[in-house]
């Protein structure tokens, strides 16, 4: 077999190629799957509404790591309390959180999920109540080994179909994001 002057051995091109095929499943991985799994597979069934799914985070100091389970979506969530006038409505998504890494988490739930629609709108949570069950509070802290479980709250337009919703360390900003799918 005839090299051409400065072109890389043929085996360097097949490590080329499979790098860049496998560069390409880590990107498309999770929208073919539906949703990101982490090293420990599918959790439990989840209730109505909810995938079950949990996704291995990490973040973006030493230590942080997360197992994030989307158990349920109540769409429309009813809100505690006064209702404001609104044309808009809540969507509550109910997340377990559970501190698998050797650092303390201490972080905003609320401000690290997402919820997208149908039309590709992101919406950020909030610590808003609704009666479909107690919301985290605004800092949640847990230790290694921990959990915690409660709602973020979204408020969308009446007619947005929610899609996916996200979860990420550090205030949402963390590079590892997991993605759930509900559609």
């Amino acid at each position: 077999m005839r090299r051409l002057m400065g072109a890389p051995p043929p085996r360097r091109c097949a490590r080329r190629r499979l790098a860049g095929v496998l560069a390409a499943l880590v990107l498309a991985g999770p929208a073919l799957l539906g949703a990101a799994i982490g090293p420990g597979g599918p959790a439990a069934p989840a209730e109505p509404g909810g995938s079950g799914e949990t996704v291995s985070l990490s973040g973006n100091g030493p230590g942080e790591r997360l197992d994030v389970t989307l158990t349920r979506v109540v769409d429309p969530a009813t809100p505690a309390g006064p209702v404001p006038v609104s044309a808009d409505r809540l969507v509550a998504v109910q997340f377990r959180l559970e501190n698998t890494g050797s650092a303390v988490y201490h972080d905003s739930p609320a401000r690290a999920a997402h919820l997208l629609d149908a039309d590709g709108h992101r919406f950020t949570g909030s610590d808003a109540a609704t009666t479909a069950g107690p919301a985290f509070p605004d800092t949640v802290t847990l230790r290694p080994g921990g959990s915690a479980l409660g709602f973020v709250a979204f408020r969308l337009p009446q007619d947005a179909r929610p899609a996916a919703a996200q979860f990420a360390l550090n205030g949402g900003l963390a590079d590892d994001v997991g993605h759930w799918s509900l559609s």
